[in-house]
């Protein structure tokens, strides 16, 4: 409801967005599944992919000969991934395992061709005849037409795709008379250019400028820098065809694809899709998509787009099937039993939750839609949206540092201690144990990962551990969501001084300045590290110490947040963009609402999209309990000017506060 409230009143809007959050809260309530009709259109886990050896390693087929996996209507999908994934996966490694590699019958006569072999990056990854990309031939030299890449259906769509290795230094400018003549206009690329210090992909593109390959012309326009993914369009023209004219070619580049593995979850890869779907022309020839060998991450896209057709259409899912199909244009495609779970875990992400995005653009028609909704049905649609994040489980084995006995007790709140795979990490001290940990969590931004430290207020034990984190990880912004003391109970150790200086082991803490602009204090600190025959060194530290924040409830507004952000923004821009420190009592509840709605608010900048839920969902799985209570909104009598009543739970206390409403009746509010 916060985050309602705030993104309500930013001010970069048209004179509409007062009104956003009154749309968001009816969207609450028309949120559903994906699937209704035919008409709606870093943590490691050690197993390797074919991304990590310089030889692929062929799939074995199973000794058993092949078994028939029949479809699976998509209201039973949640209990069959249940079903397969237990016993770590034993199911759904069975079923990958059933899959013969490929079309028995193929030949791979060009591919193994002498004049061709060293333009495969992976010896016994190549293209059949019979499916693969034909280029148009040089000068009449016949090894000129070979390309390692092949033709993929889509769902319904013949040769919707083109899966390709990652182009090799010698093989660019086959790639780019590719991309040409098949008029593709979007190319997915899910590897970065090295992996644990291998080549993957050559760069095949210019980072600025313009740059000449063969005969093909290709110019930087634009590149967008996302958390998951980023977005380079370049101007491509052909100078061998009379310098037809140049067409716009746009590189979706996902760069979160772990160095093995798959992703930790789907959402990402479903925020990618469904960008290279918006931005892929109608009329376009084939979206081309390549990882290194062109047959792992390749075709688990390809196979992740696919189903989700199919789920429209026939509400049903048939992985087997068509990664079965897939192989037979093109071999071993979806590469290992980890990315065969990992379909299915997108799949049921996508029907459990849809599509949560709305579109700036679109609010006035939501707003005259739902204008006259009943308040008890806004009410009703938020409870089930914030049931389903509770549903969000914490993943306790993933806790094993900040549950051991030293480390609990510098927990405030003892269920919310950082997962393992992003907690920070402080240098331990010299014969000290446990002096690495603090109770603190790495969150990802819309542009960087990692950009928030997401922490609780200090102990008074762990105050020397707090500043050692400011200052290790370079950090020259603090937000400060709680007071020192609310409701007689001590929420934070004041972890600064109110004047002079204090020192926490080699480091010292000194107050330069202290001012109040409207809710807001902002102290300026400068923090020196004193370490023994070294050379001191200093460094400004600025708190932004937030004081709109009742006891109970909520702020009544939301300019006061978009005033902290902005400020906060400000100073990052300023100091070069480190990891912003966000913390209130616990680290969880209003740091979860202030960074989910820094985000929030970035991408409705940029974008002009904004997705509270999925916001939410992402730093649950980040922090445990981020962003914990839901407050529902009711509207009162149209001129009243009066509040409403705004409810949350947690831990079986019931918390009462009250928002303003506008007195307005032309206006529906900010709730």
């Amino acid at each position: 409801a916060l985050l309602a409230l705030a993104v309500g009143k930013c001010c970069f809007l048209s004179a509409e967005v007062p009104r956003l959050t009154w749309c968001l809260c009816s969207r609450f309530r028309r949120h559903r599944k994906a699937v209704v009709s035919s008409g709606d259109k870093k943590m490691p886990n050690g197993i390797l992919e074919e991304q990590e050896q310089q030889r692929v390693m062929l799939l074995s087929r199973s000794p058993s000969g092949p078994k028939k996996y029949f479809p699976i209507p998509v209201e039973n999908l949640e209990e069959e991934i249940r079903i397969r994934s237990a016993d770590e996966g034993k199911l759904f490694r069975e079923e990958f395992n059933s899959l013969t590699s490929g079309y028995v019958q193929g030949t791979f006569e060009m591919a193994n061709k002498e004049e061709n072999r060293e333009k495969n990056r992976y010896p016994n990854i190549l293209p059949y005849d019979h499916s693969r990309v034909i280029l148009t031939q040089i000068d009449g030299v016949p090894p000129s037409d070979y390309i390692n890449a092949s033709y993929i259906d889509g769902y319904k769509e013949k040769n919707k795709f083109i899966a390709a290795q990652g182009p090799k230094q010698e093989t660019v400018n086959d790639f780019w008379r590719m991309i040409w003549e098949q008029k593709s206009a979007i190319i997915v690329m899910l590897t970065n250019l090295k992996e644990r210090k291998e080549e993957k992909c050559y760069q095949y593109w210019p980072d600025q400028g313009c740059w000449t390959y063969g005969n093909i012309r290709v110019s930087v326009e634009d590149c967008i820098v996302l958390v998951d993914y980023t977005i380079r369009k370049f101007c491509v023209q052909s100078l061998h065809e009379g310098c037809k004219a140049p067409r716009l070619v746009t590189q979706l580049h996902f760069t979160s694809w772990p160095d093995f593995g798959v992703p930790f979850t789907p959402i990402g890869m479903l925020k990618f899709l469904k960008k290279v779907k918006s931005l892929n022309p109608a009329h376009a020839g084939p979206i081309v998509v390549h990882c290194s060998a062109g047959v792992g991450r390749t075709g688990t896209f390809i196979v992740i787009d696919a189903i989700m057709d199919m789920m429209h259409a026939e509400q049903k899912v048939d992985v087997f099937e068509f990664v079965s199909r897939i192989r037979n244009q093109r071999p071993q495609m979806v590469q290992t039993d980890m990315q065969y779970s990992f379909i299915y875990q997108a799949l049921l992400e996508y029907y459990l939750y849809g599509d949560t995005e709305l579109d700036v653009s679109s609010l006035e028609k939501h707003l005259q839609t739902s204008h006259n909704a009943a308040p008890n049905l806004v009410k009703i649609g938020l409870e089930e949206e914030f049931k389903k994040l509770t549903n969000v489980r914490i993943m306790k084995e993933n806790m094993r540092t900040g549950n051991l006995p030293a480390n609990m007790k510098k927990a405030r709140v003892i269920q919310i201690i950082p997962y393992d795979f992003n907690r920070v990490i402080l240098s331990m001290k010299r014969g000290q144990e446990y002096t690495d940990y603090i109770n603190a969590s790495f969150i990802d931004g819309y542009r960087q990962k990692d950009y928030f430290i997401a922490t609780q207020g200090p102990l008074p034990h762990t105050v020397e551990d707090f500043w050692r984190m400011v200052w290790e990880w370079k950090c020259h912004t603090i937000v400060m969501l709680t007071e020192v003391q609310e409701r007689e109970q001590e929420k934070c150790c004041q972890y600064w001084p109110s004047e002079g200086s204090v020192t926490h082991g080699e480091i010292t803490v000194e107050i330069k300045s202290d001012s109040l602009m409207d809710a807001i204090s902002v102290r300026d600190f400068l923090v020196t590290y004193n370490q023994s025959n070294q050379e001191k060194q200093s460094r400004l530290v600025r708190q932004f110490h937030f004081h709109g924040w009742p006891e109970i409830g909520i702020p009544a507004e939301g300019k006061g947040m978009i005033d902290l952000i902005a400020a906060v923004q400000k100073q990052q821009q300023q100091t070069g963009n480190h990891p912003i420190t966000v913390h209130c009592s616990a680290g969880a509840g209003r740091t979860g609402t202030f960074i989910a709605l820094s985000n929030i608010l970035e991408r409705v900048k940029a974008e002009g999209l904004l997705d509270v839920f999925q916001a939410v969902k992402s730093l649950r799985l980040q922090r445990p309990h981020m962003v914990q209570t839901l407050v529902w909104m009711g509207l009162t009598s149209p001129g009243l000017g009066e509040g409403v009543l705004c409810g949350n739970t947690l831990g079986g206390r019931e918390q009462r506060g009250f928002c303003r409403v506008p007195s307005n009746p032309n206006h529906p509010g900010i709730l």
